[in-house]
């Protein structure tokens, strides 16, 4: 089902008259979280917050005349869904959090004041109350401050704050990376200290995270940070082993080569940029062996079935269109079928940028790449019974001809496709007689 269009007026117009709702039932209710951080920095949020001092009954009686959904009401969130256009709001009740057993969600919680609800945020840039009404800020936490000298810190002491979720310590990065901001010093010392910590987080959490970074720009920026601090060593150790010399030391020019080449990518998807990070990983095994581990890489990291086999397609074919023009088309072919063709096309043109920069006046070689993606762009956009004919045979055919059944089917079929496609036969009686030869071939 698709996800409804919502219109960026109208959703900061439901924004504003919920406040005005709640102020008009007597609550006190502002802007919080990151639609305030997003619009002091000069952004349009993408989605708005409300803290109000109503409890989350109290939130379902104001709008009575919205639907509502109570999914987070244990931790005093009331999900409001707005007129058509306008998106929904989280409405939470100001909040004091318990202990964190978990690593992840308070035990309990007790409502409380505006005051005491920000101080159980993440960091001072998240900590920020907006009243839209008067126009105003409510800072209790020094988050303008830390916005003007362009700093994440935590709230509060780090170390308790990062214990409480200790997803917060990727999530600082994250933020870092996209705003271009600093880690505070005590932030980055307690995330340093705290790195095997990070397990403890729901492989689920931990993808979704870098989901995140890694669609946004700044993404070789955050893997560099999550490098830095050590993150990247607990949370993907495969890309980790991907940039390792024969003598197992880390090579900085190996991981400057692939940041770069991520840095190259356009709005990639999960899988292609996987793809740039592992691809030398198990790069001296074999091909089942190395999809094997591709594949429970995957596996552990909870991403789909779909997004793997993408990863270990793209991963196998990393380097495969280079070049195109001179090889037998059956072996193109393949690759220009396959479902991320689009994807490793990108990845090639990614890595091209990348040669480009550093090998500027290495002209023939760049001139026969680049026009080796143009000869596949050109095929990939050409009518498809050129790209994909229909195969001159098929299995009931060898059945027809007594060619007796078996694993080796698949094997003559490939054959007879492979001269097909590279024009040696044309016709299904060429293409059986082919089989034929192959099978007599094969007894031996």
């Amino acid at each position: 089902m698709p996800t409804p269009t919502v219109n960026p007026e109208l959703q900061k117009d439901f924004a504003i008259q919920a406040v005005e709702l709640l102020r008009a039932a007597g609550f006190e209710a502002y802007w919080a979280g990151g639609c305030v951080r997003d619009l002091l920095l000069g952004g349009l949020p993408k989605d708005y917050d409300v803290a109000t001092a109503a409890t989350p009954k109290q939130v379902r009686k104001v709008f009575r005349d919205f639907h509502t959904l109570g999914v987070g009401a244990a931790f005093g969130v009331i999900i409001v869904v707005g007129p058509q256009g306008a998106g929904q709001l989280d409405v939470a009740t100001f909040r004091a959090d318990d202990t964190y057993s978990d690593g992840r969600r308070p035990d309990s919680v007790t409502f409380s004041t505006a005051q005491e609800d920000v101080q159980r945020r993440d960091f001072t840039i998240n900590g920020l109350l907006f009243d839209p009404i008067e126009q105003r800020v409510i800072d209790y936490v020094g988050g303008q401050l830390d916005l003007e000298s362009q700093i994440i810190r935590a709230i509060g002491e780090p170390v308790v704050r990062l214990a409480e979720d200790k997803l917060r310590m990727l999530r600082a990065v994250r933020f870092a990376a996209r705003l271009g901001f600093l880690i505070d010093r005590q932030t980055r010392s307690a995330i340093e200290e705290m790195v095997a910590e990070i397990s403890v987080v729901s492989a689920e959490r931990i993808t979704e995270e870098l989901r995140s970074m890694l669609a946004h720009p700044t993404r070789a920026t955050a893997i560099s940070l999550c490098r830095e601090i050590g993150l990247s060593l607990h949370i993907l150790p495969e890309a980790e082993d991907a940039h390792r010399r024969s003598d197992g030391s880390a090579s900085d020019a190996a991981w400057d080569y692939t940041l770069r080449q991520m840095d190259a990518l356009e709005a990639p998807s999960l899988p292609l940029t996987l793809a740039v990070l592992l691809r030398n990983y198990a790069a001296g095994v074999k091909q089942r062996e190395r999809s094997n581990r591709l594949m429970e890489f995957g596996r552990r990291m909870r991403i789909s079935t779909d997004d793997a086999q993408r990863l270990d397609w793209l991963v196998r074919h990393g380097r495969g269109l280079w070049g195109a023009r001179k090889r037998p088309w059956s072996q193109v072919q393949r690759m220009l079928i396959g479902n991320g063709i689009r994807e490793l096309i990108a990845m090639h043109q990614a890595e091209l940028a990348v040669i480009a920069e550093d090998h500027p006046t290495d002209e023939d070689r760049l001139a026969n790449w680049r026009a080796d993606l143009d000869f596949c762009s050109q095929r990939l956009d050409g009518p498809k019974e050129q790209l994909d004919p229909a195969p001159l045979i098929t299995g009931d055919d060898l059945i027809a001809a007594g060619v007796p059944r078996g694993k080796h089917y698949q094997r003559i079929l490939t054959v007879v496709r492979d001269a097909q496609l590279d024009g040696k036969i044309d016709t299904p009686e060429e293409g059986l007689q082919h089989a034929l030869v192959s099978w007599r071939s094969l007894k031996g």
